[in-house]
């Protein structure tokens, strides 16, 4: 079996790329480097192009023989979706539309798509559940709800079969050490609050401390990279197995507000983070948290690090011994 992953260089693809080659499964990585790391590579086959490159792509489809896909390719800053929508839906709509037509002119019919509970926006309820209303507060949710609409077009049409699953935080790192996450810029909470215990950044900055939640700050999903991972695997093995087009939520079931992340990241580092009340980031929805009853049920997931403590010691692990990165 070859799969073919997007984005594969990057932080939670890396790290399905590494769970992929430790079954033995031959794993083409795509990667434009614009956030993917070649030290991430994990025994995969390296390209490195673009996923809007149409020839790239009929190329490695079919030179490789590949059976699906794992498409992670896309940007994923909502801050920067508000102000920059154009950028967000060239690469994670319009390239993502080369993706499919070469899939398709190719035969490969199946996917998994790294969506994103951001495709709710401000939640009825909490937690989230698959059937729940789409109202995207931001271009880059709007982006990934674009595209699963696309996919679901594409198996009628087309007979493509695919996986969602929608996330917000991934975080933590492998077990192993050997890959975490290192974005040039980081723009996610946990790996910027444990910067500022490392002395790499003086503070942290909350956006809004009058939110409508317990502590006033905005309370998120976290959940392990290697768990996400896993469940890529597990969407793989399903439709592998004749399964049909889906989409599973995938969350922590209660979520931790930003006062939390920060206390829990106090307590494990053993070092004070100072952090600054700053203003409200346009498109923030005060309270995302995604259900995981689905996947649970019908796929078997199982995560093996849900506490928030974990999730940030392995973090810490990865970013005290790798304090600049992959230096790449």
């Amino acid at each position: 079996m070859a799969v073919l992953v997007t984005g594969g260089l990057g932080y939670v693809g890396s790290h399905a790329v590494k769970l992929l080659v430790d079954r033995g499964i031959e794993v083409v990585n795509l990667d434009d480097l614009s956030f993917g790391h070649k030290k991430a590579a994990c025994g995969s086959e390296v390209v490195i192009g673009d996923i809007g490159d149409a020839a790239l792509l009929r190329d490695i489809l079919v030179r490789y023989d590949i059976d699906a896909v794992m498409h992670f390719a896309a940007f994923a800053d909502v801050g920067e979706s508000v102000k920059n929508p154009q950028k967000y839906y060239i690469n994670n709509v319009s390239k993502s539309l080369v993706l499919l037509q070469q899939m398709m002119e190719a035969g490969v019919k199946k996917l998994i798509f790294s969506s994103t509970a951001a495709v709710f926006g401000e939640p009825q309820v909490v937690p989230i559940p698959e059937e729940h209303p789409k109202n995207p507060t931001n271009p880059y949710g709007r982006s990934k709800l674009m595209l699963e609409e696309i996919l679901n077009e594409y198996d009628h049409a087309y007979g493509l079969k695919w996986i969602a699953l929608r996330y917000f935080n991934a975080s933590g790192a492998d077990p192993s050490g050997i890959i975490g996450e290192d974005h040039k810029p980081e723009h996610h909470l946990i790996p910027i609050v444990l910067d500022v215990a490392l002395g790499k950044r003086e503070s942290v900055s909350i956006f809004g401390t009058d939110w409508p939640t317990p502590d006033g700050t905005c309370i998120r999903d976290y959940v392990h990279v290697t768990d996400l991972a896993q469940a890529h695997l597990l969407a793989l093995e399903a439709l592998e197995s004749g399964a049909q087009s889906n989409v599973y939520n995938m969350g922590n079931g209660n979520g931790y507000s930003v006062l939390e992340v920060i206390s829990t990241a106090e307590s494990v580092t053993g070092r004070k983070i100072k952090a600054i009340p700053a203003p409200r980031r346009e498109g923030d929805p005060a309270r995302l948290v995604a259900g995981s009853d689905k996947i649970k049920r019908e796929l078997g997931w199982k995560p093996e690090f849900p506490e928030l403590k974990t999730i940030i010691e392995t973090a810490w692990r990865w970013h005290s011994n790798h304090p600049d990165g992959f230096g790449d």
